[in-house]
């Protein structure tokens, strides 16, 4: 199979998608990251559209990409005006980059009704365009818009359209499934049509994901010939998105011997998906293929005994290949391989009695409503607390908690509701009895806890609650139900997650409380 290009416009198209906001200095970052990737265009925004873009060009011009060529992007000429007047192509030009793709109307009902012309203005807007530019020393990609829907109304004026592009010079024709509602069937079969009719055209595939398939349709596309593939990194963009790059470098790659990248560069596919991710402030998808978390996640003691024994039993590929790892579940579907290779990963050494006895204790937990799926602090302090020889590094005498309410701000607190908990712990004999008030009674609780232990463990000081997580497990019952807790915990350095579960939502809060604490005791010293 012939070389695959990859264009990248996660900056400018993956910007369309709701709630995607970014500053100047994140396309700058997230453009050093994409050339490192191996990306061989980087579209960069539309030049003049707005003040960001137009300071993102003039910064890019600093930027020292070893292998990517930065790409600027506008639409061809108004129609009924002259290219060398027209303030699009002179904002291209002006961003002064090596590339400019130019999107053009192949669809005539858009030719017609959106921009109000007629046909064969439109095949002019295209070739003026396209010359003017090349005229200019730049390579010029034709963004043929909205094409396949173009092309099953008006094949042959959408034909037209691709030919005069490449009769004016454009060095390659984006096909692009705008409104990503193109089936990969259909792509495959109009992709082998443009190129038996314009076999001059040197072809490129833009889909979208409104149908979800905008990833098969990439891989489609370039099985029928296409020599370019456009997506954005998360599969980010306007609707439903575009094609995600991310998937297709992989596919490109591993499943069709396509070397768009080296293998190092294959190696960082997770990290730039993460990276991404963080700078447009959002979580990562934990079920994006290749690069999620839950990728290879085995859950079933069935599928991690077989994984255990041959990887690619229930793996398709090797997953730090992606830079990704396997990750094995405890739960009440685990067997006795979940919880043994687990108990590997912690380093912990445990009879086959031990390990039994922490899988019964697992699925009766989980069946009471504890869930340590997410929660695997407190399936190693299960498995610790089995272990002949634990030695815990504290034990709860007890606790109480007090909620009160006032009608009225009182002189003790400006708050309605005042809340307070005592809690007695015993560490080497020693009991600590201490209270703390806090915004709420697991605060509180918190507050008072580490308030008594930091008399022994001073280091406490460090741990912060992250997250904290309620869920009714039987909803059934109302008031009665069971509930469970669970919390996120960080030292700043390491994040750890606890659960609780009990019909009583203190119980349940501290149960994830002293898991948390107690885990992060058993790493650090006593000091």
């Amino acid at each position: 199979m012939a070389q695959v290009e990859l264009y990248d416009t996660t900056l400018r198209d993956g910007t369309q998608q709701e709630g995607i906001s970014l500053s100047v200095e994140d396309k700058l970052k997230i453009a050093r990251k994409l050339d490192d990737l191996g990306i061989d265009y980087i579209e960069g925004g539309w030049p003049g559209a707005n003040p960001k873009d137009t300071e993102f060009f003039e910064k890019a011009k600093s930027l020292e990409l070893r292998h990517a060529k930065m790409v600027a992007f506008g639409s061809t000429r108004r129609p009924n005006s002259s290219a060398d007047t027209d303030p699009t192509l002179k904002h291209v030009l002006d961003a002064e980059t090596p590339v400019v793709t130019l999107v053009g109307k192949t669809w005539d009902m858009h030719v017609t009704e959106i921009l109000g012309t007629n046909l064969e203005e439109n095949l002019a807007m295209i070739s003026d365009s396209i010359a003017y530019l090349k005229k200019h020393g730049r390579t010029v990609f034709l963004d043929a818009e909205h094409f396949f829907d173009g092309f099953k109304a008006n094949p042959d004026y959408a034909i037209q359209c691709v030919k005069a592009a490449v009769d004016a010079g454009a060095d390659g024709v984006v096909l692009c499934d705008t409104n990503g509602g193109t089936l990969p069937h259909e792509v495959s079969a109009i992709v082998t049509k443009v190129r038996e009719d314009a076999p001059e055209a040197t072809l490129a595939i833009h889909p979208h994901n409104d149908g979800d398939v905008a990833v098969a349709n990439a891989l489609a596309a370039i099985m029928a010939g296409a020599t370019q593939v456009q997506g954005t990194i998360n599969g980010v963009g306007d609707g439903c998105g575009n094609a995600n790059l991310i998937s297709i470098i992989a596919d490109l790659k591993i499943k069709m011997g396509v070397d768009c990248v080296t293998d190092e560069q294959l190696g960082s596919l997770a990290e730039v998906s993460h990276f991404v991710s963080e700078i447009i402030n959002r979580t990562p998808n934990p079920y994006q293929p290749y690069v999620g978390s839950s990728a290879f996640t085995h859950k079933a003691g069935l599928h991690a005994s077989a994984v255990a024994k041959v990887a690619e039993s229930y793996q398709h590929i090797a997953p730090e290949r992606v830079g990704n790892t396997n990750h094995i579940l405890v739960s009440e579907l685990a067997g006795r391989s979940n919880v043994l290779q687990k108990l590997e990963e912690m380093g912990i050494t445990a009879s086959p009695e031990v390990v039994q006895n922490a899988l019964e204790s697992i699925k009766q937990q989980e069946n009471k409503g504890f869930q340590y799926e997410g929660a695997e602090a407190s399936f190693e302090m299960l498995v610790r607390r089995a272990l002949p020889d634990y030695q815990a590094p504290f034990e709860l005498v007890d606790f109480m908690v007090i909620v009160e309410k006032h009608r009225r701000p009182t002189e003790v607190t400006d708050e309605s509701v005042a809340c307070e908990a005592t809690v007695k712990v015993q560490v080497d004999g020693q009991v600590m009895h201490t209270a703390a008030s806090g915004n709420g009674p697991v605060n509180a609780m918190d507050t008072a806890a580490r308030k008594a232990l930091m008399e022994f463990y001073p280091a406490l000081e460090v741990i912060k609650l992250l997250d904290y997580k309620v869920r009714v497990v039987d909803q059934g019952t109302g008031t009665e139900a069971m509930v469970r807790v669970l919390i996120d915990s960080t030292d700043g350095d390491t994040t750890w997650h606890t659960v609780g579960c009990s019909a009583n939502i203190i119980e349940a809060s501290w149960m994830a409380l002293q898991d948390s604490l107690e885990w992060w005791l058993l790493g650090h010293e006593k000091s």
